[in-house]
């Protein structure tokens, strides 16, 4: 049988714990705590995105310490969102995207109850600190979205279609893959993105998947989220919430990063380049050789520039 890779070793080893949020146990990794955390260097809360987990930051961590070093360390956080990671499912068939929002103000009010944070963002995750920086402009000092580049436009008309979609969705299984092993799992994070290393893949596999009762090991992610939002995309509430955002942002991308795979000509990067435009004070800058998954593809060029922006 082929040896697996040794893992990456982490640098800023993460501590692992638990807490009560809007009745769910919701699982938080941190770096540091609150005696690290200054006005002038408030906690960095890091958002995963859709099937994903804390644990994905591990290496953009390791190289802001490399950066900033060991003795500027910043005190941070990074939740698995509802049913994702070692956080639980709510019991419910379905997920809806005002609940990250809830969330995530639950667990500011827990652990940064009178303070605004910087707030990190990738793919989901970044669509969830936009609105939140709107919603809440006094709960965030600095602002950084990692390719969360929102939905397309839904139209009125597609309205009832999408919610005939999730009615027979309902009624469906949305069974998750099993995979012989942790080095499979580490396989399909590598044919997901073949620019993971397989060190950073060996580490990843058994914090993205846990063994089944059945021996077989199992994404952690509860497959309801599979299923599809009821509602359609309503691209003038989300920029009017923009609009209300007053922290700095930085937007990164990464230069290889096509969204044609995932909307083909429905949403081109063109159109999420004008909806970016009412955000007052943006800085954009473009990671390379880099995919959509800028922490795990270029860590230590995403840290430089997250030490300058956020200071």
């Amino acid at each position: 049988m082929r040896r697996m890779t040794a893992p990456y070793p982490p640098r800023r080893p993460a501590r692992s714990g638990f807490v009560a949020l809007r009745g769910l146990r919701y699982h938080l990794l941190q770096w540091g705590d609150a005696a690290l955390a200054t006005p002038a260097r408030p906690p960095l809360v890091l958002l995963h995105g859709w099937m994903d987990v804390a644990a994905s930051f591990q290496f953009a961590v390791d190289a802001l310490a490399a950066v900033e070093g060991d003795e500027e360390a910043r005190w941070i956080i990074a939740p698995d969102w509802r049913g994702f990671g070692l956080t639980e499912a709510p019991g419910a068939d379905c997920y809806w995207f005002p609940d990250y929002l809830a969330d995530l103000d639950a667990l500011l009010d827990v652990l940064v109850p009178n303070g605004a944070v910087d707030l990190l963002g990738h793919s989901m995750g970044g669509n969830v600190a936009m609105l939140y920086a709107g919603l809440r402009p006094q709960r965030v000092r600095r602002l950084v979205n990692l390719e969360g580049f929102g939905q397309p436009a839904g139209e009125p008309h597609h309205g009832p279609r999408r919610l005939v979609q999730w009615l027979d969705e309902l009624k469906q299984p949305q069974p998750l893959r099993g995979y012989d092993g942790v080095e499979a799992v580490a396989a399909r994070l590598m044919k997901n993105n073949p620019r993971l290393a397989p060190d950073k893949a060996a580490w990843l596999a058994p914090h993205w998947s846990r063994p089944g009762a059945d021996g077989r090991w199992q994404i952690l992610g509860d497959p309801a989220h599979k299923r599809v939002n009821p509602y359609v995309y309503r691209v003038a509430e989300v920029l009017e919430t923009w609009k209300l955002i007053q922290a700095p942002m930085l937007w990164a991308e990464g230069d290889l990063t096509d969204v044609s795979q995932w909307w083909g000509n429905r949403y081109p990067r063109s159109e999420f380049l004008e909806r970016l435009a009412v955000v007052a004070n943006v800085e954009r800058v473009t990671l390379s050789p880099c995919g959509h998954m800028l922490h795990h593809d270029q860590p230590e060029a995403l840290a430089a520039h997250l030490a300058r922006f956020l200071g």
